[in-house]
């Protein structure tokens, strides 16, 4: 009998992925703090890292303290932590503050993702929970795409970028004490308490291991897409920066078509043959931009490549979460952890533009992909 979805307990879940896309306000935020403060490319590099840096300490200890204190107190948690970041450049504007701001905006993102979508999991039908997955990354990616115009317009109307940050953190309270208010029964762990060592040890599961890095390399596949494309492009059509950049915004908008439509089409298709179907769409667009024969047609391709791309995350995670729903914080906690690909792939993808060609790193970008196609295969035989 198929479960009915309770929206009164759904909603304030899914407002949570609303505050999760706030983080992604630090790309356009390290620019203008790099010009308010004169800052070398290297120094203003530490602003961004020090978030992605709590997503692999922490993500860990974070499912494991979940299993404690709860799903929903963990992710009000987060979303609080994550408010008072956002305020500090209001209580004094300096370089120093800004770092204690992203510091603590690391901390507080971490949590929410660990904590979010297995509570997502407690509140959705079975059958639907790789749609409100996708679904919930659909709405983190609006949230990315809009924070940078928000705050370009906050800075032209007002001189002020920073007002971006105080409508993110009005907003990240508002969600907590809604979510507070919002009575929900959580699954509990039929297994020992969660510790470090129960953690990791879940890593001896193959299923459980190929899974935290299938997260590893798609993350890891989709920053590298976003910060070199340029160059790739450049190298094989001689085009400017500016013309090259556009690359970037229609990756992320295929990725942002995919995650809708598989909010929608994960409701008749199961998530196993839908992952091999969108491996493939995004080895099409990988290879399309390396065959391409000009510019606008490499578009299109780069587009393909995201529209593949772009519903691998919530697919995969809920593939995990299914496997052992029982331990899905420990889970949790591994996947986030993994997320930590969109730090180490992207050098490596550097290192062989550098000391080869750009267009030789597009193919680091397809073995991502080519694993992935392969957890497709073997999750289809499971």
């Amino acid at each position: 009998m198929k479960q009915k979805t309770n929206w009164n307990k759904l909603l304030p879940v899914l407002l949570s992925f609303v505050v999760m896309g706030f983080v992604d306000i630090i790309g356009v935020a390290t620019g203008y703090i790099k010009q308010d403060f004169e800052l070398t490319n290297f120094a203003a590099q530490f602003l961004p890292m020090m978030v992605l840096l709590w997503f692999f300490v922490l993500s860990v200890p974070a499912g494991i303290l979940q299993d404690k204190l709860g799903k929903r107190n963990m992710l009000n948690a987060g979303m609080i932590i994550q408010a008072v970041g956002l305020g500090l450049p209001f209580v004094h504007y300096s370089f120093a503050m800004m770092f204690a701001s992203f510091l603590l905006l690391g901390v507080g993102n971490t949590l929410i993702q660990v904590s979010s979508n297995p509570l997502l999991q407690d509140v959705s039908p079975e059958e639907k929970l790789p749609s409100f997955l996708s679904a919930g990354q659909f709405i983190k990616a609006i949230i990315s795409f809009a924070g940078p115009l928000l705050a370009t317009f906050l800075a032209i109307r007002f001189d002020n970028w920073k007002l971006v940050l105080a409508v993110y953190g009005v907003i990240s309270v508002l969600a907590a004490a809604w979510l507070a208010a919002t009575p929900i029964a959580e699954s509990k762990s039929t297994q020992s308490r969660a510790s470090f060592k129960s953690c990791f040890g879940l890593l001896k599961n193959r299923f459980v291991a190929i899974m935290a890095l299938s997260i590893f390399m798609i993350v890891g596949a989709e920053v590298a897409i976003n910060t070199n494309i340029a160059d790739i492009l450049i190298a094989r059509f001689d085009l400017t920066l500016e013309k090259a950049a556009i690359g970037i915004s229609v990756f992320f908008a295929g990725e942002t078509v995919a995650r809708l439509t598989g909010a929608i089409v994960l409701n008749w298709i199961k998530p196993r043959p839908f992952l091999l179907l969108i491996a493939l769409v995004a080895l099409v667009g990988i290879a399309g931009v390396l065959l391409a024969p000009a510019y606008l047609v490499a578009f299109v391709f780069i587009f393909v490549a995201g529209l593949g791309a772009g519903s691998m995350f919530p697919v995969i995670f809920s593939l995990a979460l299914e496997k052992m729903s029982e331990r899905s914080n420990e889970i949790s906690g591994l996947l986030i952890m993994a997320v930590s690909g969109g730090a180490v792939i992207p050098p490596i993808v550097g290192l062989v533009s550098t000391f080869v060609s750009p267009v030789a790193s597009v193919f680091v970008i397809g073995f991502c992909m080519l694993y992935i196609l392969w957890v497709s295969l073997y999750v289809k035989r499971k």
